[in-house]
């Protein structure tokens, strides 16, 4: 189907007093939407393979440290989000300076870019040649733009985008930033050019604020993200939802059309459990899997066709403060595997329960399988090590300590064929009325955890008589921002 054409909304089975909703994952969109569903009278189960609940914006835990898979700011002009993260966590918020920057060969730069710290930095020849490559691009733009290349060329210059965009996005997606389509850069580059830099820069107009990546401060769970899905889930307890741990689903079963239970392999075998609604976050990939010869060849075959970025975080627990301000520093520098470093004494304190010491988060990109992925732990500690050596962002005799936490199926992919594939995997699944995917892989959309809750929040309310189109989410840049919703139903959770 061609992706230009505007589909017909997908019907929602809607929901009836007491239904039984299975659902799969125990991230931000599966327990949003159970969360809220538990409360206006329907039967939640939540299922979770592994033993940690937040999925990728889970905080793992080691000796008393705790550290994120990836950086996770609480930051969303999407009213709901707002409201839903104060209802679970209250009090517990704190509020962080951000500040994160760019390391290319030796130096800093200010991240999102400004115009003139990025060409004073480079130096004069460098920008003339960049300001001339930019001047180039705004007179002769490439008529296509197709991939993440031609779109980040025209608006910042071919020059900049070799230096700053595409080794690292390269080094993050493992393929070329030909194969990547243009679509992922609007989603997260929206609405930056080296022009509106410059005029940012030069403070000479004020709607920065509308740019979401412009944020000075952002609010933060005291002990991390995984204290937010944590406490959500002891509170969807509390009203009598039922989170299973270590129920990895392995099949959903369909009749007549419509999904009536799921089955789960357990730590004593596998179980089976009915229900009136499945809500999935499981890859795309694995839940075309699940549902096995139930759907169609072809929707199998483009499944399969779906691919995911794997990503690990070496912790590293050093003898030192005060290492660097940053939240996170991005690697831009070659001849380093390491891709992002983050400092969790700067997000928040409590993260790190010795005085004197600082965690580092070394994050690494990698494909399940390859040589990175099935590097032990000690290599990995080794490898992470040295790296912060020869960066020069820290002794590296000053670690005392440090673990490894591997995140498969951490990005979905938008390569050149994804969409696709996509498409023909949704041209079955908008066929099944109670099968409601949401949430980052569940939808195969690199969206954040903001936008994933939205998606979970929209299906909960369909469900209930609303008409959202769950798949618009972080499309539009005027809707990604402004969040112009249409109204609730009136049986819609609030959390205010």
């Amino acid at each position: 189907m061609d992706s230009s054409v505007k589909r017909k909304p997908h019907p929602v089975a809607p929901l009836r007093p007491a239904d039984r909703v299975l659902v799969i994952g125990g991230g931000p969109a599966g327990l949003t939407a159970a969360y809220l569903l538990q409360q206006v009278g329907a039967k939640v189960t939540v299922f979770e393979g592994t033993g940690m609940l937040g999925g990728i914006s889970q905080t793992a835990q080691y000796k008393g440290y705790r550290f994120d898979i990836g950086g996770h700011r609480f930051f969303t002009k999407v009213e709901p989000v707002e409201r839903f993260w104060h209802e679970i966590l209250g009090p517990e918020f704190i509020s962080v300076p951000r500040q994160s920057r760019i390391h290319y060969r030796g130096k800093y730069f200010d991240y999102p870019l400004k115009a003139w710290n990025a060409l004073s930095g480079l130096g004069p020849l460098e920008a003339v040649r960049i300001l001339c490559s930019y001047a180039a691009a705004k007179l002769r733009p490439n008529p296509v733009e197709e991939n993440f290349e031609q779109w980040v060329s025209n608006r910042f210059g071919k020059r900049l985008y070799q230096i700053f965009f595409k080794t690292y996005t390269e080094k993050v997606w493992g393929i070329p930033c030909t194969e990547i389509r243009a679509e992922w850069a609007a989603q997260r580059i929206q609405n930056l050019s080296l022009a509106k830099a410059v005029i940012n820069a030069a403070s000479i107009q004020r709607r920065s604020t509308k740019i979401k990546s412009l944020i000075n401060e952002f609010q933060y769970p005291r002990l991390g993200p995984g204290q937010m899905w944590e406490t959500c889930a002891q509170k969807l307890a509390n009203i009598g939802g039922v989170v299973h741990m270590h129920h990895k689903v392995r099949s959903i079963e369909l009749r007549d059309g419509r999904a009536v239970a799921v089955r789960c392999l357990t730590k004593e075998g596998e179980r089976r459990f009915e229900g009136e609604h499945v809500i999935s976050t499981m890859p795309v990939r694995s839940l075309v899997r699940a549902l096995g010869d139930a759907a169609p060849a072809e929707t199998r075959k483009a499944a399969e066709g779906l691919r995911y970025r794997d990503f690990l975080v070496v912790a590293l627990i050093l003898e030192a403060e005060n290492l660097f301000t940053d939240n996170w520093i991005y690697i831009h520098t070659p001849g380093v595997k390491v891709g992002r470093i983050q400092n969790f004494n700067n997000w928040s304190q409590a993260m790190v329960p010795e005085p004197g010491r600082t965690c580092l988060g070394l994050e690494y990109f990698c494909f399940e399988g390859d040589g990175l992925w099935n590097s032990t732990d000690e290599e990995l500690v080794a490898l992470a090590q040295r790296e912060l050596g020869e960066l020069g962002l820290a002794d590296p005799n000053k670690v005392v300590d440090g673990t490894v936490v591997r995140m498969p199926k951490a990005y979905p992919i938008y390569d050149s064929e994804y969409r696709g594939h996509l498409d023909r995997v949704r041209d079955f699944i908008d066929g099944i009325d109670n099968l409601h995917p949401v949430g980052r892989n569940g939808m195969h959309k690199y969206n954040n955890q903001d936008h994933s809750m939205l998606t979970a929040m929209m299906v909960a309310w369909n469900m209930q008589g609303a008409a959202h189109d769950v798949w618009d989410v972080n499309t539009d840049f005027e809707y990604h921002e402004e969040q112009r919703l249409e109204a609730q139903p009136a049986a819609a959770p609030r959390a205010d």
